[in-house]
């Protein structure tokens, strides 16, 4: 009986050890980043999946805007009036699935992870994950005119943060996890690692620590490798060759720019004062909202059939060519109205791929009339409609990095990225200039939260390390006997103490925990060296007490030493540090 029992402690001690380099260690980090960027594709995978499956049982078709106005094959004697119920239908499905188990999955998705990141510690809710994915999957297989990058950045965030909680890291790192799961959720989904990996950093963190974007970018390529092996390596839009054929171009480009800027703008009103409008004509349950919307949603697909789904075989029409400049402009209108409908309604989805969509249209637009007026320095049309796609993206969400980014990796031409670069700046600050918000932050600010301010901890956040530690507390020698050890630190307040060799050089630090571990093993005659914990961070006396905090958070310790030249020189725990901070303030980051 006393093996068994042994055993069983063995065994404990071996998950606690590996639970701890879990949480502590970069290693740790990496794993769990691997872990997310893999389980990003797989949800990537099934959600496609799910799309084209629901999109073929409702239309009958795998793209029903590859075919715009055709019927259903089934009900041939109806035509094009079959899409008056599927977007009801569809809505009777995902309305109450949404309402009843996890209402962070309605709308578009990136907003609610900004917001968790930024406000309540990276924490979602696991069953996010799954409620999304099928209610997204039915709104756009249903016909709602959205994107899938908004539900596929909730989906493998809420993975990311749930793989955090389970091996219960830090807030810091839960965060970077999240990142992981967004960064993979669109590498998979997009064929699109860089722009992945920028859109999670620009939008998501909005931090570029050296460890934040190694990790991420970790779970983007591991990510982008299983989607291509699965999903094919080829891009999932298919755009024309771009070349500059006239100098005189970068001025057009240029105009573009800031016209896109204000389509960008004009598309985050226009998407807030529809969804406002739904919120004011409806009256009853919240769960039967969608399948009611969905009749004025069906009305307009009638009208306007391009705008079911996601849209992506009309962007591809429209920037080849096919289409007239009346046509093209009416698109672009209908995009905004079906997208904010789709929203408004209680649809779940994305906006990314719809402001690409008006962009294409606009930039298509304006290049077809550029091309009339300057035959001689316009070049083809199609060249605008790719600019206006990373234009317009960056003037709602003013995320000029990752629209660079996407549109590149989607042409492969390395000439497109100093006229997209001037479109998208330009675009970028005329934005600025007219709006305070971007499509993402006015969801938030609208519910009084401004991701824009930041609590700021009183001046002794500045306040130097060697101001405020203590004195060291008795340490531990590294060729100390092991009960020894443990009686020292049942004395200690923190459960941790520095490990010091002969000569009084630090060694690292020893927890109370390790110490119980080693005991439990029967691992009596073991010395002290043998179970130092080595920091991710260490702590001078000249560092600011913020980052003795964040070393605290990143060690997963009670308290951590201050050292210089490898000795330790004072001590600094969470009691301390807490007790140095005056009351919070806001103030504008």
């Amino acid at each position: 009986m006393s093996a068994a029992i042994l055993t069983d402690v063995s065994q404990a001690s071996r998950r606690m050890r590996l639970h701890q380099l879990l949480r502590v260690s970069e290693g740790g980090l990496l794993a769990l980043a691997l872990l997310v960027g893999a389980g990003s594709a797989g949800f990537a995978i099934v959600f496609r999946w799910l799309i084209s499956t629901f999109t073929h049982l409702a239309t009958g078709r795998a793209d029903y805007a590859a075919s715009p106005g055709a019927s259903h094959p089934g009900i041939e004697g109806l035509g094009r009036w079959f899409l008056l119920a599927v977007p009801v239908l569809a809505g009777l499905l995902y309305g109450p699935l949404v309402h009843f188990f996890a209402r962070e999955a309605r709308g578009h998705g990136v907003p609610e992870v900004m917001y968790a990141v930024g406000r309540r510690g990276a924490r979602i809710p696991p069953q996010v994950a799954a409620v999304k994915a099928l209610a997204s999957a039915l709104c756009i297989g249903g016909g709602g005119s959205v994107g899938r990058e908004g539900p596929i950045v909730q989906i493998g965030s809420a993975l990311g943060s749930t793989v955090g909680r389970l091996a219960r890291v830090a807030e810091p790192r839960l965060r970077v996890l999240v990142a992981c799961g967004a960064a993979g959720g669109i590498a998979a989904t997009f064929n699109a690692p860089l722009a992945g990996v920028f859109f999670a950093m620009e939008l998501i963190l909005a931090d570029f620590t050296a460890q934040a974007f190694g990790m991420v970018v970790v779970a983007a390529v591991t990510s982008a490798a299983i989607g291509r092996a699965a999903l094919g390596d080829a891009p999932f839009l298919s755009l024309p060759p771009f070349t500059v054929e006239h100098v005189g171009q970068y001025g057009l480009f240029a105009v573009l720019g800031l016209l896109a800027g204000v389509v960008g703008v004009v598309f985050t009103r226009v998407l807030y004062l529809i969804e406002d409008a739904c919120d004011a004509v409806w009256r009853g349950p919240e769960w039967l909202r969608p399948a009611v919307g969905g009749i004025l949603l069906g009305l307009l697909l009638i009208a306007v059939p391009q705008m079911y789904g996601v849209g992506y075989p009309v962007l591809g029409n429209a920037v080849f060519g096919a289409y007239g400049i009346g046509f093209l402009l009416l698109l672009a209108g209908a995009k905004m109205v079906a997208t904010s409908l789709t929203i408004g309604i209680g649809g779940s989805g994305g906006v990314f791929a719809p402001s690409l969509f008006v962009g294409a249209m606009l930039g298509s637009a304006y290049g077809g009339l550029a091309h009339g007026m300057f035959p001689g320095v316009a070049g083809p049309a199609g060249a605008y409609g790719l600019i206006g796609m990373g234009a317009a993206f960056a003037g709602a969400a003013r995320a000029p990095i990752t629209a660079v980014v996407i549109l590149f990796e989607l042409t492969g031409e390395y000439s497109i990225i100093l006229p997209l670069m001037t479109a998208i700046v330009l675009a970028t600050g005329v934005s600025h200039a007219l709006s305070a918000d971007t499509i993402y932050t006015l969801k938030l600010r609208r519910r009084g939260i401004d991701l824009g301010r930041r609590e700021v901890i009183g001046t002794a956040a500045l306040t130097k390390v060697g101001d405020v530690m203590t004195t060291v507390p008795e340490g531990v020698r590294a060729d100390q006997p092991l009960r020894d050890v443990a009686g020292v630190l049942a004395r200690s307040a923190s459960g941790v103490l520095p490990v010091l060799d002969a000569a009084g050089n630090y060694v690292g630090v020893v927890t109370a925990r390790v110490v119980a571990e080693a005991l439990a093993d029967g691992r009596h005659d073991a010395d002290p060296a043998s179970l130092v914990l080595e920091l991710p961070l260490k702590v001078r006396r000249d560092d600011q007490l913020a980052q003795a905090i964040e070393a605290l958070d990143r060690s997963g310790c009670a308290a951590t030493p201050v050292v210089e030249e490898n000795r330790v020189v004072g001590w600094i725990s969470y009691r301390v540090a807490l007790q140095s901070l005056p009351a919070h303030r806001w103030e504008r980051s």
